[in-house]
């Protein structure tokens, strides 16, 4: 959690992408404790209230579960989770808008394909 709070977005959602990042940094591993709402308020200056709200989206999402009395932590498949969700977004956010930028300019699959292979990944 070495990341820096922003003005771009909601204070709770980049409470939530940052704990997302670390585990897919396998930083913060599957089945382990996450940083409770009282360290992520101490460590940020914030709200307990707002670093909740992030912490409970990653509830909802089944990425993260509570132990009674002992805190937050990281549910057996968030990973692949979070990583399946991540890709799902790629896909919306920038392969359907390439696509369609290259159907505009009546750029070819083969030429697309490479244009791609060009690059190193």
């Amino acid at each position: 959690m070495n990341e820096i709070l922003t003005q771009e977005k909601s204070i709770y959602l980049q409470i939530s992408d940052m704990i997302k990042n670390d585990i897919l940094r396998d930083i913060i591993l599957e089945e382990e404790r996450v940083p409770s709402t009282n360290e992520f308020a101490k460590l940020f200056a914030i709200n307990p209230a707002t670093a909740a709200k992030g912490v409970n989206i990653l509830v909802e999402e089944g990425v993260l579960y509570k132990k009674r009395g002992i805190g937050m932590f990281v549910a057996t498949g968030a990973k692949e989770k979070i990583m399946k969700q991540r890709r799902e977004e790629f896909y919306d956010n920038f392969i359907k808008v390439l696509l369609n930028e290259a159907k505009n300019l009546g750029i070819t699959r083969e030429e697309l394909i490479a244009m791609i292979s060009k690059e190193e990944v």
